[in-house]
């Protein structure tokens, strides 16, 4: 297992090169330190759900491979991740079970079908600890960070106000989103601090108002 994680983390650090830095290898790197957090808390709280460790590890590592908002033309998002682990080694079971989880984890997909996302976690509880590690990374200072360039990467015709305005359209619905009692804890802490710059933002920019209608 030691010698898949080293490949995994060799192929994801290349992979995410190629994007801007709202999503590159710092970001899996503490999605991947998170998720280690939720899942060592969470298990002290509730032995009686087995987070498996690899499984955490794998999915926090592969979790943006095969992302919608950076994939290409001859790239399949639904396959990527199975087929590297496999390519690699991992038995087939272990490979389905990170990319079922990794096929689930946005947003996106979870606003689509929230009923599915439910069944998965029945049956694969890791993705409520990698979810949650993935979201929390979107608040916070990072959190403002990450949004600013990725609206600057790939909403420049939004300007900075698109960005401002994400805040209140998902970032702060994440922490009712949250799936573990760790993740709810530490997205209050950061919604805060994310509520709390949207409103030094919104004193600032006040010094534009009066000129909007000139």
């Amino acid at each position: 297992m030691e010698k898949l994680i080293l490949a995994t983390k060799s192929f994801v650090r290349e992979y995410m090169n190629q994007f801007d830095s709202s999503h590159d290898y710092q970001h899996i790197l503490r999605v991947l330190s998170l998720a280690n957090q939720i899942a060592a808390r969470e298990r002290s709280l509730h032995p009686d759900i087995c987070y498996d460790a690899e499984v955490v590890t794998l999915a926090s590592l592969l979790h943006d491979v095969g992302d919608k908002k950076y994939l290409k033309q001859d790239e399949v998002s639904g396959q990527m991740v199975e087929r590297f682990l496999t390519l690699h080694g991992a038995d087939a079971g272990l490979a389905r079970r990170v990319q079922l989880i990794v096929t689930h984890m946005s947003y996106s997909t979870e606003i689509k079908d929230p009923a599915k996302v439910q069944e998965v976690l029945s049956e694969q509880p890791e993705l409520a600890v990698v979810q949650d590690a993935d979201r929390l990374d979107a608040l916070g200072a990072i959190g403002v960070g990450r949004c600013f360039i990725f609206a600057g990467a790939k909403r420049q015709e939004d300007g900075m106000i698109g960005a401002i305005t994400h805040f209140g359209e998902k970032l702060e619905r994440l922490e009712d989103m949250m799936k573990t009692g760790t993740g709810k804890e530490l997205a209050a802490v950061r919604t805060q601090r994310l509520k709390t710059f949207r409103s030094w933002w919104d004193e600032e920019a006040m010094i534009t108002k009066h000129m909007s209608s000139e």
